[in-house]
């Protein structure tokens, strides 16, 4: 059973929104991700939702500058680290 503790700390926890679709696309593609960005699902709904989706969540938009960090991580173990040392 969750208590109203658990639950408490669990809607504590920042939420992410990293749009991937065009601003005129029909549906929204994003990555929602909860407390860690770098671990998320991939959704998508219809641009209404989402802006629901976003309010109800209390979602953070991910910036270029954060987007950037996770893609190069992402990179790097998949391919292993490429710098040349």
């Amino acid at each position: 059973m969750i208590s109203n503790l658990d639950k408490n700390k669990f809607n504590a926890l920042a939420r992410y929104v990293r749009v991937r679709s065009a601003p005129e696309d029909k549906f929204v593609e994003f990555d929602f991700a909860i407390e860690h960005p770098d671990l998320f699902v991939e959704l998508v709904l219809p641009k209404e939702a989402f802006e629901i989706f976003c309010k109800h969540n209390n979602v953070i938009h991910m910036d270029a500058a954060m987007a950037k960090k996770i893609d190069d991580d992402n990179q790097k173990w998949r391919f292993g680290d490429t710098k040349k040392i």
